[in-house]
């Protein structure tokens, strides 16, 4: 093959193509990204909105595949930037650079099994999941089988069978109707259909790719379980990496309860007799029993009669399974298909019960994993099992035999990438800086540790912030001993910044005059404030709230009060509540969560976000209170490491939905005074984009009222 231009080159035709114009922080990201491919030095870099991250590195990372002819791996946390990526993004890069390339570059989409029809399924090799007591006939009537009628429909004309193609789109339960798990295949050797399995054909595809894209999830099942699910490949992309710890955890924990156990026993009564399955579904019923008695929450230790109750499930698991593969081992592709799940749904029985069991052995200090029991109104109760920390899986699985570049608008957080580096199992930076890379700031460690800690505020000097979500790194206990710290991965820090000018383009108001906030709704002052910031904007205004609770208070408040349309999460789909909040210029939105990192409106709609409190865990999560004092026990800050960063960086994600093109202009109003008054303020706000600080509320409604008042120039 030719020599290749070089990435400046390709990034300049690639610009030019797609009619932009050059940015400073695209191309130092790219010079960057190129370089670590290069060295084999892993690479962590911030870019802000209006960057243009995703040409930074898209345009080496296929340079790389092309000339090297490998494959390279994208992983993205949100399905939003995976359409994007493979829908837009990269077609276009493609058709810009085909004429300084040797052919035309090959893109593909890979996803868990789970998210392809499977035509097996779908042709009758299982009646459905036996849990669900709804099986219906795809010709009955009813909504469910309305659903899946329509699947079989759209089986015939569908290419890709990717469950995102169909729209619109159809509940989990139907789904679940003409879908199988990667731990449930028979494999395409055993299957009917395996010729024409959608999951395999899109394997097939990535194989021959320059360069897949794929999400945090089937990153963490191919890294824990083994499989060889992702094309061989030695560069790896992971865009959103503020997510990947808490992708991870997801993907680690283990969930028993009743419905899992009455569908491995259900699966398994097609296999074995009655009496084992009888046995398990009996274990279940305990489980019930006890669950009812006990009060949901982290458990330190397990009762007797609990850890009772689940050796009860873990052995009539094991009776089960050890019944169903010593038994027939006919070919029948439906037997087999029926013995490939019961297997599976016994598999995971057994050893979430074994992995709960095992979790109490070791001193408290020592463990690796926390349970708890999940339970609430809408919640069937279920002991859940989580790992502290991801840091070593991470470190080993993917550090460790391939080049990473993560990449993120926010991994920064109290002016260093070191708390994210500390979870993701990265320990130190690399001494010297990346081509590009500016001074970090110092984290603002003094000023935490100057004043005397209030209730709920306890700040000690000393120890490795763990991340959002990432509890206790597997590094924290390195971070002094050189012979450790020198066989960890070695990487390098960053950020270029953001073609922005927050400073003169948005506000941030802290409201000092409000009391703390409380824990029994919003305080009638806190309402005022909203009240007063939403009128001065003429509406066109994000909140973001701690709870629902809260963000239906104020949106009920608010209608009655204001003459602005009030849209409030819940009241249709988050989707299409953005659409309309982004339609009607005088509206407002208020929701949680998912609107803290998933809202991108430019333009007049949004010109001011609320955020009613810092977004610190609750108190009683079970897993974010376990890391927080796992970080304690080894002489860490459990508060900072956990609580803090886990707040810092909501907070930078939900500010940074104020700006998102170069002409937006707004005000970002925290409502929670701790942000200016406590000692870990300068942290987070030093976490978030920099913005102009006031404290003065008319300074912040007179700004709104201005904007407000300018004509829209389009």
């Amino acid at each position: 093959m030719a020599e290749l231009p070089d990435v400046e080159t390709l990034l300049n035709a690639a610009v030019r193509a797609l009619g932009g114009s050059r940015r400073d922080g695209q191309a130092a990201m790219a010079e960057a990204v190129s370089t670590s491919v290069d060295t084999g030095e892993h690479l962590v870099v911030q870019a802000g909105t209006g960057t243009g991250k995703s040409l930074a590195y898209l345009v080496p990372a296929l340079r790389h595949a092309m000339s090297e002819d490998t494959t390279v791996v994208v992983s993205t946390a949100t399905l939003a930037l995976q359409r994007q990526l493979i829908e837009r993004d990269l077609p276009r890069l493609g058709t810009a650079l085909a004429p300084l390339l040797d052919r035309e570059p090959v893109f593909a989409i890979l996803k868990g099994r789970r998210n392809y029809l499977c035509r097996h399924r779908l042709h009758g090799a299982d009646s459905g999941d036996p849990e669900d007591t709804e099986l219906f006939d795809p010709r009955q009537l009813s909504s469910l089988g309305r659903q899946v009628k329509r699947l079989h429909e759209w089986a015939e004309e569908t290419v890709t069978g990717d469950r995102d193609e169909l729209a619109p789109g159809v509940s989990d339960l139907a789904w679940r109707q003409v879908s199988v798990s990667a731990n449930e295949c028979v494999g395409a050797a055993a299957c009917p259909f395996g010729q024409e399995c959608f999951s395999e054909q899109a394997r097939y595809e990535a194989g021959g790719a320059d360069v897949v894209v794929t999400n945090h999830a089937m990153l963490a099942i191919s890294a824990m379980q083994g499989y060889q699910l992702l094309p061989e490949h030695r560069v790896l992309v992971i865009d959103e990496a503020h997510e990947l710890v808490d992708r991870v955890t997801s993907v680690a924990t283990g969930e028993l309860g009743e419905r899992a156990v009455n569908t491995a026993a259900k699966r398994a009564g097609r296999l074995v007799e009655a009496g084992l399955t009888e046995r398990l579904s009996e274990s279940g019923d305990g489980l019930v029993l006890l669950f009812a008695e006990a009060e949901a929450g982290r458990l330190d230790h397990l009762p007797d009669s609990l850890a009772g109750a689940v050796a009860a499930v873990r052995d009539a698991a094991h009776a089960c399974l050890s019944a169903v593969r010593t038994g027939s081992t006919e070919q029948d592709p439906d037997y087999a298909t029926q013995r490939k799940q019961a297997l599976a749904a016994l598999e995971e029985v057994h050893d979430t019960a074994v992995r709960i069991l095992e979790s109490f052995e070791p001193p408290l200090r020592e463990r690796r994993d926390v349970v708890w029991l999940a339970k609430g109104p809408k919640q069937a109760p279920a002991l859940q099992v989580a790992p502290l920390a991801v840091g070593g899986l991470l470190r080993e699985k993917l550090f460790g035999d391939r080049t990473t570049v993560l990449t993120s608008a926010t991994l920064a957080l109290g002016g260093t990438f070191a708390p994210l580096a500390a979870q993701w199992g990265l320990g130190r930076e690399t001494s010297g800086a990346a081509p590009g890379a500016p001074a970090e700031a110092a984290p603002p460690a003094a000023e935490a540790a100057a004043a005397p800690a209030g209730p709920g505020d306890a700040v000690e000097t000393g120890g490795n912030p763990a991340g959002p979500g990432g509890g206790p790194s597997d590094t924290d206990s390195d971070a002094d001993d050189p012979s450790k710290a020198a066989g960890e991965p070695r990487w390098r820090g960053l950020d270029v910044g953001s073609p922005f000018d927050h400073a003169r383009s948005g506000i941030l108001y802290v409201a000092r005059q409000l009391p703390p906030p409380g824990r029994d709704g919003l305080d009638p002052r806190y309402l005022d404030e909203i009240a007063g910031l939403v009128e001065a904007a003429g509406g066109r205004a994000l909140g973001l709230f701690s709870s629902m609770r809260a963000a239906a208070q104020a949106a009920e408040e608010l209608r009655e009060r204001l003459d602005v349309r009030i849209l409030c999460q819940g009241d249709d789909s988050t989707g299409r509540l953005v659409e309309e909040f982004a339609d009607e210029e005088s509206s407002c939105l208020f929701g949680t969560l998912s609107l803290w990192q998933g809202v991108d409106v430019p333009g007049r709609s949004l010109q001011l976000v609320i955020v009613d409190r810092i977004p610190f865990p609750r108190p009683d999560d079970p897993l974010a209170s376990a890391r927080q004092r796992a970080v304690g026990a080894r002489g860490g800050n459990g508060f900072m490491a956990v609580a803090a960063t886990h707040a810092a960086l909501l907070l930078a994600q939900g500010t940074g939905r104020l700006l998102r093109s170069a002409q937006d202009r707004g005000v970002v109003a925290v409502l929670d005074p701790r942000l200016a008054t406590a000692r870990y303020g300068g942290f987070l706000r030093s976490s978030l984009p920099p913005y102009w600080e006031t404290a003065d509320p008319e300074v912040a409604r007179a700004a709104l009222r201005r904007l407000a008042s300018v004509p829209d120039a389009s």
